[in-house]
């Protein structure tokens, strides 16, 4: 059985671990974190704070977006965004990894406690009843906080997240 979570895109850029499970995974993928791959892309500013690791990164962005602008990939991904809250078929990443883009739309629900990302990438993990996977410890203490009924994984406990059998539907 695979293991899904809801994740940014950028952050498989950035942990490599990721590309890598020990077990088959899915990453759900909010479409709008697909885009922020352009700007990161674009953007001057420095996504590592070393010079190397962030040459790296925005090596592994341009991969990233390279791969997923290939004719059946794109042709998937924009099957996803016909309708809201629509999914894409299945990209391959390798024999462990799928993707599925997913068209999210912020309906605000969290007003300013959550930036429109955040608070897509939490109603997705509601929808498809996945954890979310973030490197974000300010997104997680909000998370908690506010008592949000999603399970969210710190990215430094993947492989824990990964072995982990307690699921979403226990937190209901």
């Amino acid at each position: 059985m695979s293991r899904r979570f809801v994740i940014e895109a950028v952050m498989v850029a950035i942990y490599g671990e990721l590309l890598i499970p020990s077990a088959p995974v899915e990453y759900i993928v909010p479409y709008s974190t697909v885009m922020e791959l352009y700007e990161f892309q674009n953007s001057q500013e420095p996504l590592m704070h070393d010079p190397a690791d962030d040459l790296h990164v925005k090596h592994k962005i341009n991969e990233l977006i390279t791969y997923l602008e290939e004719p059946l990939n794109r042709k998937k991904i924009e099957r996803a965004l016909s309708n809201p809250w629509s999914k894409s078929p299945s990209i391959l990443f390798g024999d462990n990894i799928v993707w599925t883009i997913v068209n999210a739309v912020d309906n605000e629900r969290f007003g300013d406690f959550l930036d429109p990302i955040e608070t897509e990438i939490i109603l997705t993990a509601e929808r498809e009843q996945a954890p979310i996977l973030s490197d974000q410890l300010e997104l997680i203490r909000r998370i908690i906080e506010a008592e949000i009924p999603v399970q969210v994984f710190d990215i430094g406990d993947f492989d824990f997240a990964m072995e982990d059998n307690i699921f979403f539907n226990k937190l209901r």
